[in-house]
């Protein structure tokens, strides 16, 4: 059995050895470090001892990022329940860690397994008066898992394992035991932290010099009109503007689209020039426009602003029923004889001026 725990422990320590060669070369904070542990341990039962608490003191420096190693020292003493018999422990082993860290981690988990020799002094019940002595070496491996911390001068661990003591010498026809471990850990790095390497950054190369620039040869919001004489700066591409770069209103004339004398009606030309417009706006999806209606001078006003709606209603439905958007499309709205193309008197046969009765469509954007 002993020959067996020893080939596993060996094994181990190769594979242990092996992973940390394998491990590439990063920064990491390899150190010395040196401290102490305290745990109750926790006898296995055919031993007769009562749990007792376990002294440590270990010595190590992590190999890589993931990986570091320890020499332990420890010591246990506990009691015989029932008889004043003495009995103690003490030994030296080494402990592998794996730790699951990435970078930036402050708390992180971890495994650990090892080996070591230990040597147990105890007192037994002799009938001839004094108890007797018996003294002995043994070795032992022992695994766990634990939570570590680093914290900003100390290493703190709180680690929960198991070793098998293969002690075959205490309790007769009994060649190991497994005792169960907890135990808590700190430890302080030994000297000064090597400072992180310094690279220099090559100087960057000179800034190009600066041309000047004249506002003259600037057109910030691509209307066409330089920043110089630009009074609307933050004009919406496709808007229309004027020479000072302010949006001016544009209105298409539905030239061909007139009205007989005090009628409302579409005529068989006006609906061949109507067809042009629905495939226009069909064509761009995005334009919206007023429907407008006007009159020519003949007539009273009240009577002429009626006879514009209708007019303006006439175009309207015939975009709506061609599918052109209702939300596409203001009004209609008629603004009577109000905005006449070209005024005339008011006497009769001058006032019927066909190029008065007509409809508009004023783009809204």
């Amino acid at each position: 059995m002993q020959k067996k725990l020893i080939c596993c422990a060996l094994l181990t320590g190769l594979a242990f050895a092996n992973s940390v060669l394998a491990q590439d070369s990063v920064d990491f904070d390899d150190r010395w470090y040196v401290g102490a542990s305290v745990g109750p341990i926790g006898f296995a039962s055919d031993r007769g001892l009562a749990d007792s608490w376990q002294l440590g003191a270990n010595f190590g420096k992590f190999l890589s990022p993931n990986w570091s190693i320890d020499a332990d020292i420890k010591y246990v003493n506990p009691e015989y329940p029932g008889n004043d018999l003495l009995w103690s422990q003490y030994g030296v082993g080494l402990t592998g860690r794996y730790h699951f860290r990435e970078a930036g981690d402050d708390w992180w988990p971890y495994v650990a397994f090892g080996a070591g020799a230990w040597r147990h002094e105890r007192e037994f019940s002799n009938p001839r008066g004094a108890p007797g002595q018996a003294r002995g070496n043994n070795l032992e491996v022992h695994a766990g898992v634990g939570l570590q911390a680093q914290l900003e001068r100390a290493i703190v661990r709180v680690e929960v394992g198991a070793r098998y003591d293969m002690d075959d010498q205490s309790v007769p026809s009994q060649n190991g035991f497994l005792d169960r471990m907890f135990s808590v850990g700190v430890s302080f790095p030994l000297g000064a932290k090597a400072a992180s390497p310094v690279t220099t950054q090559p100087p960057a190369p000179p800034a190009p010099p600066q041309t000047q620039t004249n506002c003259a040869d600037l057109d910030d919001d691509g209307d066409g009109v330089n920043n110089c004489v630009d009074k609307c700066p933050n004009s919406t591409p496709g808007q229309t503007v004027g020479p000072d770069g302010c949006p001016v209103p544009v209105t298409i004339d539905l030239r061909g689209v007139n009205f007989d004398f005090d009628r409302a009606t579409l005529r068989p030309d006006a609906v061949a020039t109507l067809n042009e417009v629905v495939g226009i706006l069909r064509q761009y999806s995005d334009l919206r426009v007023e429907v407008a209606g006007h009159t020519d001078l003949c007539g009273g006003d009240g009577y002429n602003q009626t006879l514009s709606e209708s007019r303006a209603k006439a175009v309207y439905d015939f975009l709506t029923s061609n599918g052109i958007s209702a939300s596409r499309l203001m009004g209609p709205t008629g603004y009577g004889e109000a905005r006449p193309l070209q005024p005339t008197g008011q006497n009769l046969p001058e006032c019927k001026n066909e190029t008065n009765r007509r409809t508009e469509l004023n783009v809204q954007n």
